[in-house]
């Protein structure tokens, strides 16, 4: 009898163990890799999109200069190429999505004026051109996405913060503002999109950190409100501005100034700490969403300024030595 009481003593050891174990691993599941680092000027505030398997950065401010360059990655080769230069006004803190097999680009700031100019740009043909205005106000710090074959931009400062959403069309070339947002107004937020659906958290009003975050469905042009960042039920407080938003593999992600890393499952609207970006601490940078495969790039700390480039490799074992 006594055996018996041992080995299931044991038994129950052993499975606590290995559960607790195999917790530890999920917890370190998630690696940064440095890639081949940007071939322009360090820089953040920069924009950026992704077509076919390209990705692509455009303008932002190096410290000194507002930037109007353009610069194409390819993933699979690890290296860059610049392309055509944007050929408006450079600028900072614009908004960039792809629509169509084009980039988008527009709004911004450029050192003395919230811009409101709108632009298309063609890979196929290397070239630009200009599009009808944003529809909204002249604004910087705003975001842009697109899903169910329309552009998107909302948000963002003009002298105050912004709550109000624009709807792109490329076949009309016409701006419609969205209505049904009952998010707060702020600047400096993050999105990303998952399964034609975008996801928008983050961002500061009046000097306030927004915990309420946002899901939109594009194909029924509604607006959802999911959990807050800082649920009072939940073990998470995901409070950041001048962060990026990416997806991969169905998952959603925040990656913040304090090298702080959030994912999020749709599934069951609940976020998962997983391990910190393993690059320097900064703020404004961008991100890459491909299919397979996901970046964060360069972006601020202060007064310096960064050019490398990180893949998040979430199927993988964290490692700082890789």
């Amino acid at each position: 009898m006594n055996l018996k009481k041992m080995y299931l003593k044991s038994a129950i050891l052993f499975l606590l163990i290995a559960l607790v174990s195999c917790s530890s691993d999920d917890d370190d599941m998630g690696n940064w890799i440095e890639r081949s680092s940007f071939d322009g000027y360090t820089r953040g505030n920069s924009a950026a999109f992704v077509i076919n398997d390209k990705g692509y950065v455009v303008a932002g401010y190096d410290g000194d200069d507002y930037m109007y360059d353009l610069w194409e990655y390819d993933k699979e080769g690890d290296y860059w190429v610049q392309k055509a230069d944007f050929p408006g006004i450079p600028r900072t803190s614009a908004v960039g999505f792809s629509l169509n097999g084009k980039g988008y680009f527009g709004t911004g700031y450029d050192g003395d004026d919230e811009l409101k100019d709108f632009w298309s740009y063609d890979p196929g043909t290397n070239t630009w051109a200009q599009k009808a205005d944003f529809g909204g106000t002249a604004r910087t710090g705003a975001i842009g996405f697109a899903v169910s074959g329309k552009g998107y931009i909302g948000t963002g400062y003009d002298g105050s913060e912004l709550k109000d959403f624009w709807q792109y069309n490329d076949m009309t070339n016409e701006w419609v503002q969205l209505f049904g947002f009952g998010g707060n107004k702020r600047k400096e937020a993050a999105v990303f999109v998952i399964d034609d659906k975008a996801y928008i958290g983050t961002g500061l009003q009046n000097g306030a950190y927004q915990n309420d975050f946002y899901e939109f469905d594009g194909s029924s042009q509604t607006w959802k409100r999911l959990k807050d960042l800082d649920d009072e039920d939940e073990d998470y407080e995901i409070l950041l501005a001048n962060g990026v938003g990416f997806s991969l593999n169905g998952f959603g992600y925040f990656t913040g100034p304090n090298n702080d890393h959030w994912e999020y499952n749709p599934l069951i609207d609940t976020w998962d700490n997983m391990p910190d970006f393993e690059g320097a601490a900064r703020q404004d940078a961008v991100a890459f969403s491909f299919s397979d495969k996901a970046f964060v790039l360069m972006g601020r700390s202060g007064s310096y300024y960064f050019d490398d480039n990180w893949e998040y490799r979430p199927d993988l074992e964290s490692d700082l030595d890789d």
